[in-house]
């Protein structure tokens, strides 16, 4: 009976190809983090990458930026000196889930907004 609600629910949700398993989604995050990681190299920012999924930025004064796959929510999570923001697949792209701004323009704002300067992603 519950399998049976779970394929029916699954079948109406309008899911985007990097939503549809988990083996697309780590897919799907580990592109978007490895262009990430370019655009900080391209940037001369200071990061790290300390696990799989996971970029830690720091700033000049010692603040961080950290980037990580959060594979059970299927979500990129932020964290600044701003606060968290949680990222999800849609139509082709991340989008923060509180206010619908793009992964990347998020990250451009955060990362002026510690010190970072501009970057391209």
């Amino acid at each position: 009976m519950v399998r049976n609600f779970m394929r029916e629910m699954l079948a109406r949700d309008p899911m985007t190809p990097i939503e549809s398993s988990e083996a697309d989604f780590n897919r799907a995050a580990g592109a978007t983090l490895a262009h990430i990681e370019q655009a900080l190299e391209d940037a001369d920012l200071d990061f790290e990458t300390p696990a799989e999924g996971i970029i830690e930025v720091e700033f000049e004064d010692g603040s961080k930026l950290i980037i990580n796959r959060h594979g059970v929510a299927r979500e990129i999570w932020v964290a600044a000196r701003s606060g968290g923001f949680h990222f999800k697949p849609q139509n082709g792209d991340w989008v923060d889930t509180k206010d619908g701004t793009p992964l990347y323009a998020k990250l451009a704002a955060l990362v002026a907004a510690q010190g970072g300067g501009a970057i391209r992603l």
